[in-house]
Order: C-alpha cells, then structure tokens, then sequence
C-alpha cells in the first residue's frame, strides 16, 4: 500500500516538472513534504490535546472552561516541544498553504511560511529553504504540487506517521538521484550499500560520524539496524558534515522528520579545510566520499596532524579520506569506507606507501569487492573499506569478493539483495569473533596474513587472494572429456564453414564477390 503510494506520488510530482532541472525541483518537493509533516504532527497533537484537556477522567482535565480558555491552552508551546513536536504558527500550518494553492503568490507564502517557523523553531534555524518565490515553475504548477502533497496522509499516530514520511522522503531522494543522473548521485549512496557497510560495521551504542554526510542516509540505516537488534534509536549520537549547502539542510531536515538528534557543524563547510569536529572521536564512522577528486589540497593541509600514515597526493583525495576517518576514530573505533576501486591498487605519488603503512600498522580489517552498477552517477567499479584501530584479527585481512553477487533491478542499476548483505555480515562477524562458523571459500572469502599481502605489494584487491570459485567436478576422465570437446569444435567449427560458405555465395550472386 505505501509503496503505491509513493510511486503515485512521485508520478505525479515529477509530471509537475515541466522542463525544470531535478536538481532544483528536488528542494521544492521535499520542502514541502517536511512542512506538510510537521503541520501535520503539530495538528494532530492540538487535537489530542483538546480531548485531553475535556475529559475528566484525564490528568489533564481543564475543569469547565469555556473554548477561549481551551483555545488560549492549547497556545502553551511547551505540550509540542516537549514531544518532540514542533511549534507551527497559525498562518504557516498547511491548511492555509492548501487554501492558498490557486493564488498566483503561492511561491512567497510558502517562503513566508518558513520564515514564520523557523523564527519560532530554533533547530530549524538556517535548515528551511527559501526558494518558493523564485521557483522556475509555470504557472499554476505550484499550487498544484500543493495539493499533491496534500494527498500525503501521515495519520493520527506519530510514530507511524514519521515512519511514513520518513520512507517516502527516502523514496524520493532515490527518485532523484536517478533523475538527475551523474549529479544525483553526489547526495545519495544506494541503499543497498549503506545496508552492507552497516551490517559489516554493526553499529551500537556511541558516537556515529559521517564525514561527507550527504543527505544522511547512513545515519537512517545505522538507526534501523540498531532497532532491529534490540537497541534505542538514542542510543548513538550522531555527528556529521557535509560541504554542498542545500544538500547540508536536506540531511538536517532527514534527521529532523525522524526526530534524531543531530550535530552536523555550524555550517555546510570543507571537511579538509574547515573540519567542523576537530575533536571529535567516534566509535563508528560510516563515509561515501566523492571518489578520485583531484581538487581537494590546499596549502594549509601541509604537515596536517591527520597524515599518521604519509602525506596524500594532492591529485587525489583518496588517502586523505581514509585518514581523517582513522584520525577520528576512538582507540576501540571502526569505520566503513566506500571508495573507487583504484585506491586498492594504485601506487601513484605516495598512495602505494600510504597504503603499505595502514596495513602494516594493522589498521585495515576488510576489504570487499562490489558488483558494478550499483551507482546512479558512476559506472567506476567501487569497494569498501573497514578500518579499525584494535583490530580483534590482528595480523590479517578478511577479503571478500561480491562482484558477481549483484542482481539487476533496472536495464541499468543493480542492487545487493538483503540475502547475499545477511551472508556478507555473518561472514564478517563469524571471522571477526574466530567462529568455526567462518571459513575461507575459494571465489568468495579468505582471510589474509599481512605477511602475504606484503608479498603482493601491498594490493588489497579481493579477487588476488580469494582465488577462483571452485567447479564441481563431473568425474569425466581427462581423456573422454577432450574426445567430447574436441569432437563438439569439429561440429561447430563445420557448420561455421558451411556459413561462411553460404554467406560467399549469396554476397557473389549480389555482385560483391570476394
């Protein structure tokens, strides 16, 4: 039902597009749905309020008041807050948006709005955008997004209604990041990877830190995983950055709609030259930095304290990725990493000897090879990273090759199933914990000793070590299968000259003889 319900709706929204870009469109609808969620979440707490301060077997219970003492009650901003509900203004709730659909200052309304709630929310100060007015939208197209926003019904109970808005906002940031191609993808890493580093990492209780947030998908995944397994959605504390700043609020306003706690720096800012959490240690970090960039440096990074393992190349961040994310770890700390494939192998500049130091300082836990096409803006092949600095394998490597575990859910994108994500985590943690549960299996896993993988220079691309799946044997005797082989190309390789035969003849009586 709610999976109709969001095709539906994103159906609708982007034939409201017209010829608009997605990537600005992008803010008008999701700013929409986080206004129509928290009118919603705050109306709907206004009227539980009502039936409680008229029902005399409630503690609540207002005594006989006349409505203008009611309504004066239900002004008392502390029964929101302190639900975690936010104070929504009278002219900014969405009944007066939806009322005032058809009128040609829709677009400045809605600014208007925004402004009004933000004045009156001091957690959502700076996180609203205020783009409406300005909108390049024919006209009329506006109010009509309006009113198919409406149709979002979140309900009268408001933790289903977050888990509502929260998968159709998720639903749209993957819609997105399809439709804008190339740039979409610099917001949104495919759930499914996030699914795969989250299981790996296993996040628990502490302090969860993204160092190129995006729009926070890692955060929502490390919350659900926590749920699955018994623990609080408090339970972490979540600390982030993010440098592009309209992707900056979609991240706040994502965290916001789930009711999470959040720390994402003063501002959208550089994590290299503007680090917004310079103290900061955590006990997880989950990151999909932007691969391969090459204008990252800057001349104040030189003899950074965060270069423990050698100084990056100033043509490619890679290296300097994985070491902030280390240089931010606790001693106890782990971290998933998912970079392009390159940075497994290369030894350009100074990133082979970087490498080489990480793994002989035993900071490197596993690597994994990804299938390709997982990525709505790349085709370059990806792997991930985890790092740990008190690793419980010392002294090895688990490597796990999932190139060929992908399954296509588009002629162009194809996903990790839940199922082959479920055997990758046990894996991990079965080796992790030295279970007689893992073992090494030839194509898919084998753990390492770094000894071996200074053998081969420091490369830490799966497929070198887990060696060639391994093809039952038939019992056919070598000399019978070569007779049936052999016997099978005298066939084929027959009836391929009878083609090309064939093919002479019919080109001659055209007159192309050759």
């Amino acid at each position: 039902m709610l999976d109709d319900i969001k095709k539906t709706l994103w159906a609708s929204a982007d034939k409201l597009r017209a010829n608009m870009d997605a990537a600005e469109y992008k803010h008008l609808v999701l700013g929409l749905i986080f206004v129509k969620y928290i009118s919603d979440a705050f109306v709907a707490r206004q009227a539980e309020l009502t039936l409680r301060l008229r029902d005399p077997a409630d503690e609540m219970f207002y005594g006989d008041a006349a409505d203008e003492d009611i309504a004066a009650e239900l002004e008392d901003r502390d029964y929101y807050t302190s639900e975690n509900v936010f104070w929504v203004p009278e002219g900014a709730r969405w009944d007066a948006l939806r009322a005032a659909a058809p009128q040609p200052d829709i677009g400045k309304r809605i600014d208007d709005a925004l402004t009004l709630i933000e004045a009156d929310n001091p957690r959502l100060k700076g996180i609203l955008d205020k783009r409406f007015a300005r909108a390049q939208l024919p006209d009329g197209k506006l109010g009509e997004l309006v009113n198919l926003i409406s149709r979002v019904g979140f309900g009268d109970d408001p933790s289903k209604a977050r888990d509502i808005l929260g998968q159709v906002y998720e639903y749209f940031l993957g819609m997105f990041a399809s439709a804008e191609g190339k740039r979409g993808g610099q917001f949104y890493t495919p759930a499914s990877i996030v699914k795969t580093l989250v299981a790996v990492l296993s996040p628990s209780k502490g302090l969860l830190y993204d160092c190129c947030c995006g729009s926070g998908g890692m955060y929502v995944q490390s919350e659900r995983f926590i749920e699955d397994h018994g623990g609080q959605p408090g339970d972490v504390s979540i600390y982030g950055q993010e440098a592009n700043p309209t992707t900056w609020r979609l991240a706040a306003m994502n965290l916001v709609i789930r009711g999470m706690d959040y720390n994402l720096g003063k501002e959208a800012a550089d994590t290299f030259t503007r680090n917004q959490h310079p103290d900061l240690r955590a006990d997880f970090s989950l990151a999909n930095p932007p691969f391969n960039i090459s204008d990252w440096w800057h001349a104040s990074l030189e003899g950074d304290a965060r270069w423990v393992y050698g100084t990056p190349p100033q043509g490619n961040a890679n290296y300097a990725w994985l070491q902030h994310i280390l240089y931010h770890l606790k001693p106890t700390g782990r971290a998933g990493v998912v970079l392009a494939n390159g940075s497994m192998s290369s030894s350009q500049n100074s990133e082979g000897q970087i490498r080489a130091a990480m793994v002989d300082a035993d900071v490197v836990e596993v690597m994994i090879a990804l299938p390709g096409q997982l990525f709505f803006n790349t085709q370059i092949p990806a792997c991930l990273w985890f790092l740990a600095k008190q690793k419980k394998r010392k002294g090895e490597v688990l490597f796990i090759d999932a190139r060929k575990l992908g399954s296509m859910i588009s002629r162009v994108q194809s996903e990790l199933t839940d199922e082959v994500i479920e055997r990758i985590g046990q894996t991990v943690a079965a080796w992790r914990t030295g279970s007689a549960d893992y073992q090494d299996i030839a194509g898919f896993c084998r753990s390492v000793p770094l000894a071996e993988i200074a053998q081969h220079g420091h490369v830490l691309t799966p497929g070198r070590y887990v060696g060639a799946e391994e093809v039952e044997d038939d019992d056919e005797a070598f000399a019978d299968k070569m007779q049936t082989l052999t016997a099978k190309l005298g066939e084929q390789m027959a009836k391929g000259a009878e083609l090309d035969a064939l093919i002479r003849q019919k080109l001659g009586g055209l007159g192309y003889a050759f």
